[in-house]
């Protein structure tokens, strides 16, 4: 994936940054820099997977983002990590700063498991509670509909829960329209909740 800079919208350049420009400073020259205002992106290792699972179970107490009920566990998900490979199914990381805490995930995952499907890939975005609304969702999720011909893909997919309407309204906003519902297909605290499958045709964007 090389060096990535995932720009924010929480505000304009700092002094910093202005004379990182002056100067001629390429923030690129360096796989990992710090930079204000941006994230960082690269690919996930097996060290961040802790902070990975630990964004992900701050999703679970709402009941609008996974069917998981339960936290799980670190061990639990290393199949999952396994599963991805950077050019193929990749699992990004951004960080606000060099060595900073990981913000934010996104992974692609295998739609189906079978090679004919291999085209189609379900896209997952998972932001840190303390910096939700701070506009990275939609910076990551731009950067993978703009990097996922690259990787072979000819179609994004999203699945959401009826009921998050926040996470609709950002896949809409991207052009993501609904390609399928799954009507009370899960029982959330006694509530059945429909499974609604969002959709992109994207291998247009690189003719």
């Amino acid at each position: 994936m090389g060096c990535s800079l995932l720009q924010s919208d929480r505000g304009g350049r700092g002094p910093k940054e202005a004379k990182r420009r002056s100067t001629g400073y390429s923030p690129c020259a360096n796989p990992k820099v710090e930079l204000e205002l941006s994230m960082l992106v690269r690919d996930a290792t097996h060290g961040d997977l802790e902070r990975i699972v630990t964004i992900y179970n701050q999703t679970i107490a709402s009941r609008m983002v996974t069917a998981d009920l339960e936290a799980v566990t670190v061990d639990q998900r290393r199949a999952w990590f396994a599963a991805h490979t950077p050019d193929f199914r990749p699992l990004w990381v951004a960080q606000e700063f060099e060595d900073g805490p990981i913000v934010a995930w996104l992974s692609f995952q295998s739609f189906y498991g079978r090679q004919a499907y291999d085209a189609t890939a379900e896209v997952s975005l998972y932001v840190d509670s303390a910096m939700r609304r701070s506009g990275i969702g939609r910076k990551f999720l731009e950067r993978a509909i703009e990097h996922a011909p690259s990787l072979g893909i000819r179609n994004l997919i999203g699945f959401i829960f009826g009921h998050n309407t926040p996470s609709l309204i950002l896949f809409e906003r991207f052009g993501f329209t609904r390609w399928g519902v799954l009507p009370r297909v899960a029982v959330l605290d006694g509530h059945e909740r429909d499974l609604v499958i969002v959709g992109k045709r994207v291998d247009s964007l690189r003719r």
